[in-house]
């Protein structure tokens, strides 16, 4: 007597093999999820915040693969590499951590000169041009109260982007000149007295052109707490961030 062949459950395990497959060259190749764990980059990106990346933005390396950091490093470089904008959003993997996500934004290209003096960003000698919006008001990353303001800063080439300060006397409101090397990226967050940034040469530095992973480009969920916790969803749910898009 023969075993008839159990083509159902060789048709479901075809189905979830595709299904992997196709996901896998989603992530790879064209969109990857991410998700906001603190906030360096309030008041543009909020913790909680989940979005979009496109990796099709800056070309590929090998760190547009999954576990990308372990591969040989001959595949170094960037295949159909074009390069950012001052002003994108982007994320990359940290030159010291290959394994670690950083999300911040581009302010200095190769070549420029970047300096901070009370709290003023000056790129390439000139002041740039910082205004007052309004105050604001949010939770640190350890539960305290924080009052600070939100300016509108405008780069360069007339892009502008919104900015938090708590103050023009941090640390890092006052720093030496930044001369970006050839093929690096200056990264700062946009929350600017509490982010670990391009302006801290032995954590994060100049960012590589092949460490660039894409550009944010939409965020799809947003959640003022935790995403597992679901019985809170309907009062932590931030609906007016739904599938926003980002400058």
């Amino acid at each position: 007597m023969t075993r008839k062949k159990p083509e159902g459950f060789v048709d479901t395990l075809k189905t979830i093999v595709y299904a992997v497959l196709i996901a896998l060259v989603i992530r790879t190749f064209l969109f990857e999820p991410f998700n906001i764990p603190s906030g360096s980059m309030i008041p543009t990106l909020l913790v909680g915040d989940y979005l979009f990346v496109s990796k099709y933005s800056y070309g590929y390396s090998r760190y547009s693969f999954p576990l990308g950091q372990y591969l040989p490093h001959f595949l170094s470089g960037r295949a159909f590499a074009s390069e950012p904008e001052r002003g994108d959003v982007i994320v990359f993997k940290l030159p010291r951590q290959e394994g670690t996500d950083y999300i911040k934004r581009v302010i200095g290209l190769p070549g420029d000169r970047v300096q901070v003096i009370q709290g003023i960003l000056h790129i390439n000698g000139v002041a740039v041009e910082r205004r007052q919006l309004h105050d604001f008001r949010y939770r640190d990353g350890e539960g305290m109260l924080r009052n600070a303001s939100v300016f509108e800063e405008t780069l360069p080439g007339g892009r502008t982007h919104p900015i938090l300060e708590l103050t023009d006397t941090a640390p890092l409101d006052n720093t030496g000149v930044f001369l970006v090397p050839e093929g690096h990226y200056f990264m700062m967050g946009d929350n600017r007295d509490s982010s670990q940034d391009s302006r801290v040469l032995d954590a994060v530095g100049y960012v590589p052109r092949e460490n660039l992973v894409g550009r944010a480009e939409i965020l799809f969920f947003s959640i003022d707490g935790s995403f597992w916790q679901f019985w809170r969803w309907p009062h932590a749910l931030r609906f007016d961030r739904f599938f926003m898009t980002l400058d």
